[in-house]
Protein backbone atom coordinates (compact mmCIF):
# COMPACT_ATOMS: atom_id res chain seq x y z
CA UNK A 1 0.00 0.00 0.00
CA UNK A 2 1.34 3.32 -1.05
CA UNK A 3 1.35 6.17 1.83
CA UNK A 4 -0.14 8.55 -0.37
CA UNK A 5 -3.59 6.01 -0.39
CA UNK A 6 -3.55 6.50 3.30
CA UNK A 7 -6.68 8.84 4.30
CA UNK A 8 -6.00 12.37 5.27
CA UNK A 9 -6.29 11.39 9.55
CA UNK A 10 -3.67 8.72 9.16
CA UNK A 11 -1.21 11.17 7.21
CA UNK A 12 -1.89 13.60 9.62
CA UNK A 13 -0.58 11.19 12.31
CA UNK A 14 1.86 9.72 10.17
CA UNK A 15 3.64 13.59 9.70
CA UNK A 16 2.80 14.23 13.84
CA UNK A 17 5.89 11.95 14.42
CA UNK A 18 8.24 13.57 12.39
CA UNK A 19 10.60 16.83 12.69
CA UNK A 20 10.30 19.52 10.72
CA UNK A 21 12.49 19.15 8.14
CA UNK A 22 11.47 15.34 7.87
CA UNK A 23 7.97 16.37 7.60
CA UNK A 24 9.37 19.46 4.82
CA UNK A 25 11.63 16.46 3.06
CA UNK A 26 8.56 14.14 2.78
CA UNK A 27 6.27 17.00 1.39
CA UNK A 28 8.07 17.38 -1.63
CA UNK A 29 7.44 14.15 -2.95
CA UNK A 30 4.26 14.46 -4.59
CA UNK A 31 1.38 17.05 -4.65
CA UNK A 32 -0.83 15.35 -1.94
CA UNK A 33 2.09 14.81 0.96
CA UNK A 34 2.54 18.89 0.16
CA UNK A 35 -1.32 19.65 0.80
CA UNK A 36 -1.06 17.61 4.13
CA UNK A 37 2.06 19.41 4.95
CA UNK A 38 0.55 22.47 4.37
CA UNK A 39 -2.83 22.09 6.73
CA UNK A 40 -2.39 24.15 10.18
CA UNK A 41 -3.91 21.56 12.20
CA UNK A 42 -0.11 19.74 11.43
CA UNK A 43 1.02 22.95 13.26
CA UNK A 44 -0.29 23.53 17.29
CA UNK A 45 3.35 23.25 18.81
CA UNK A 46 6.74 25.22 17.50
CA UNK A 47 9.93 25.14 18.50
CA UNK A 48 12.86 26.82 17.55
CA UNK A 49 16.50 26.93 18.50
CA UNK A 50 17.84 30.12 16.92
CA UNK A 51 16.73 32.65 14.93
CA UNK A 52 17.95 31.47 11.89
CA UNK A 53 15.21 28.89 11.87
CA UNK A 54 12.83 31.34 11.71
CA UNK A 55 13.16 31.83 8.13
CA UNK A 56 13.04 27.93 6.86
CA UNK A 57 10.37 26.88 5.11
CA UNK A 58 9.80 23.86 7.18
CA UNK A 59 6.71 24.94 9.09
CA UNK A 60 3.11 26.73 8.73
CA UNK A 61 1.85 29.09 10.69
CA UNK A 62 -2.05 28.76 11.59
CA UNK A 63 -4.58 29.12 13.56
CA UNK A 64 -3.97 25.83 14.67
CA UNK A 65 -0.61 26.87 16.49
CA UNK A 66 -0.94 26.91 20.47
CA UNK A 67 2.60 26.86 21.80
CA UNK A 68 5.12 28.76 20.60
CA UNK A 69 9.04 28.47 21.79
CA UNK A 70 11.78 30.14 20.56
CA UNK A 71 14.85 29.47 22.71
CA UNK A 72 18.54 30.18 21.30
CA UNK A 73 21.55 29.93 23.66
CA UNK A 74 24.39 30.96 22.07
CA UNK A 75 27.41 33.10 22.44
CA UNK A 76 26.35 35.31 20.22
CA UNK A 77 23.45 35.99 22.54
CA UNK A 78 26.34 37.45 24.87
CA UNK A 79 26.32 40.23 21.87
CA UNK A 80 22.76 40.38 21.53
CA UNK A 81 22.48 42.07 24.73
CA UNK A 82 25.22 44.48 25.01
CA UNK A 83 24.09 47.82 24.40
CA UNK A 84 24.01 48.56 22.01
CA UNK A 85 25.73 52.13 22.44
CA UNK A 86 28.56 50.02 23.64
CA UNK A 87 28.90 48.08 20.88
CA UNK A 88 31.97 47.54 18.67
CA UNK A 89 31.29 48.12 14.71
CA UNK A 90 32.25 43.45 14.37
CA UNK A 91 29.48 43.51 16.68
CA UNK A 92 27.22 45.56 15.53
CA UNK A 93 27.59 43.32 12.12
CA UNK A 94 26.83 40.24 14.06
CA UNK A 95 23.40 41.89 15.16
CA UNK A 96 22.40 43.45 11.78
CA UNK A 97 22.01 39.92 10.47
CA UNK A 98 19.48 38.72 12.81
CA UNK A 99 18.30 42.22 14.35
CA UNK A 100 14.76 42.19 13.31
CA UNK A 101 14.43 38.30 12.69
CA UNK A 102 12.34 37.28 15.80
CA UNK A 103 10.40 41.03 15.92
CA UNK A 104 9.05 40.08 12.19
CA UNK A 105 8.17 36.67 12.92
CA UNK A 106 6.17 37.78 16.20
CA UNK A 107 4.17 40.36 13.68
CA UNK A 108 3.22 37.24 11.53
CA UNK A 109 2.42 35.43 14.67
CA UNK A 110 0.04 38.17 15.63
CA UNK A 111 -1.36 38.17 12.40
CA UNK A 112 -2.28 34.35 11.73
CA UNK A 113 -1.89 32.40 15.17
CA UNK A 114 -5.13 34.45 16.61
CA UNK A 115 -5.18 31.01 19.08
CA UNK A 116 -2.18 31.19 20.55
CA UNK A 117 -2.31 30.32 24.33
CA UNK A 118 1.78 30.24 25.76
CA UNK A 119 4.48 32.01 24.25
CA UNK A 120 8.28 31.20 25.35
CA UNK A 121 11.36 33.38 24.66
CA UNK A 122 14.29 32.83 25.94
CA UNK A 123 18.06 34.34 24.64
CA UNK A 124 16.10 36.87 22.46
CA UNK A 125 18.48 40.12 23.06
CA UNK A 126 16.67 42.20 19.97
CA UNK A 127 13.04 41.13 20.68
CA UNK A 128 10.91 44.86 21.82
CA UNK A 129 7.76 45.47 23.82
CA UNK A 130 6.39 46.15 20.72
CA UNK A 131 6.08 43.03 19.15
CA UNK A 132 5.44 40.83 22.06
CA UNK A 133 2.59 43.82 22.89
CA UNK A 134 1.36 42.49 19.60
CA UNK A 135 1.17 39.23 20.29
CA UNK A 136 -0.87 40.07 23.09
CA UNK A 137 -3.07 42.38 21.73
CA UNK A 138 -3.88 40.14 18.74
CA UNK A 139 -3.88 36.64 20.55
CA UNK A 140 -6.50 37.05 23.50
CA UNK A 141 -6.29 33.70 24.22
CA UNK A 142 -2.76 33.93 25.41
CA UNK A 143 -2.47 32.52 29.35
CA UNK A 144 1.44 31.75 29.78
CA UNK A 145 3.83 34.42 28.63
CA UNK A 146 7.59 33.34 29.74
CA UNK A 147 10.40 35.35 28.85
CA UNK A 148 14.13 34.81 29.78
CA UNK A 149 17.37 36.99 29.05
CA UNK A 150 15.63 39.70 27.18
CA UNK A 151 17.50 42.55 27.40
CA UNK A 152 15.19 44.71 25.65
CA UNK A 153 11.69 44.06 27.24
CA UNK A 154 11.36 47.04 29.85
CA UNK A 155 7.77 48.09 32.28
CA UNK A 156 6.08 48.80 29.41
CA UNK A 157 5.66 45.08 28.53
CA UNK A 158 4.45 45.13 32.08
CA UNK A 159 1.70 47.68 31.75
CA UNK A 160 0.60 45.86 28.14
CA UNK A 161 -0.07 42.83 29.99
CA UNK A 162 -2.06 44.76 32.48
CA UNK A 163 -3.91 46.70 29.73
CA UNK A 164 -4.38 43.61 27.23
CA UNK A 165 -3.18 40.88 28.39
CA UNK A 166 -6.73 39.56 29.89
CA UNK A 167 -5.97 36.02 29.45
CA UNK A 168 -2.58 35.51 31.08
CA UNK A 169 -2.41 33.95 34.57
CA UNK A 170 1.13 32.61 34.05
CA UNK A 171 3.85 35.89 33.38
CA UNK A 172 7.87 35.10 33.64
CA UNK A 173 10.34 37.48 33.48
CA UNK A 174 14.02 36.04 33.87
CA UNK A 175 17.16 37.60 33.83
CA UNK A 176 15.89 40.90 31.56
CA UNK A 177 17.72 43.51 33.03
CA UNK A 178 15.31 46.72 32.17
CA UNK A 179 12.42 45.00 34.03
CA UNK A 180 12.16 47.46 37.34
CA UNK A 181 10.93 46.30 40.84
CA UNK A 182 8.57 49.65 40.12
CA UNK A 183 7.40 48.00 36.97
CA UNK A 184 6.93 44.45 38.95
CA UNK A 185 4.69 46.28 41.62
CA UNK A 186 2.60 47.43 39.38
CA UNK A 187 1.55 44.87 37.73
CA UNK A 188 1.46 42.92 40.79
CA UNK A 189 -1.01 44.99 41.80
CA UNK A 190 -2.94 45.48 38.68
CA UNK A 191 -3.14 41.76 38.12
CA UNK A 192 -3.32 40.26 41.48
CA UNK A 193 -4.59 36.54 39.85
CA UNK A 194 -1.11 36.34 37.54
CA UNK A 195 1.36 34.01 38.58
CA UNK A 196 4.31 36.82 38.34
CA UNK A 197 7.82 35.54 38.53
CA UNK A 198 11.02 37.46 38.12
CA UNK A 199 14.11 36.01 38.94
CA UNK A 200 16.94 38.50 38.96
CA UNK A 201 15.49 40.62 36.74
CA UNK A 202 14.98 44.18 38.71
CA UNK A 203 18.13 42.99 40.86
CA UNK A 204 20.45 43.46 37.66
CA UNK A 205 22.00 46.66 35.89
CA UNK A 206 19.71 48.18 33.75
CA UNK A 207 20.68 49.92 30.60
CA UNK A 208 21.86 53.74 30.74
CA UNK A 209 20.62 56.44 28.44
CA UNK A 210 22.56 56.92 25.88
CA UNK A 211 23.10 61.00 26.87
CA UNK A 212 23.87 60.03 30.59
CA UNK A 213 26.32 57.06 29.11
CA UNK A 214 28.25 59.91 27.18
CA UNK A 215 28.26 61.96 30.43
CA UNK A 216 29.81 59.15 32.51
CA UNK A 217 32.58 58.58 30.00
CA UNK A 218 33.25 61.87 30.00
CA UNK A 219 33.68 62.32 33.56
CA UNK A 220 36.04 59.01 33.91
CA UNK A 221 38.18 60.66 30.95
CA UNK A 222 38.69 63.51 33.46
CA UNK A 223 39.14 61.57 36.66
CA UNK A 224 42.21 59.61 34.20
CA UNK A 225 43.93 63.11 33.68
CA UNK A 226 43.80 64.01 36.52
Amino acid sequence: MLLTQLNRECLLHVFSFLDKDSRRSLARTCRDLLDVFSDPALWPLLNFNSPAELQRSNFVLGPALKHLSIRWHSSRVKVCNIEDCMKSAFQRNICSRHEEVVNRFLAQVARRCPNLRSLTLSGCGHVTDAYVTLVLQSCSRLRTLKLENCARVTDALLQAVAASGRAVTTLHLDFCRNISQAGLKEVRQKCPSVALKAERSADMIPDVKSREKLALQRTFRKLLQY
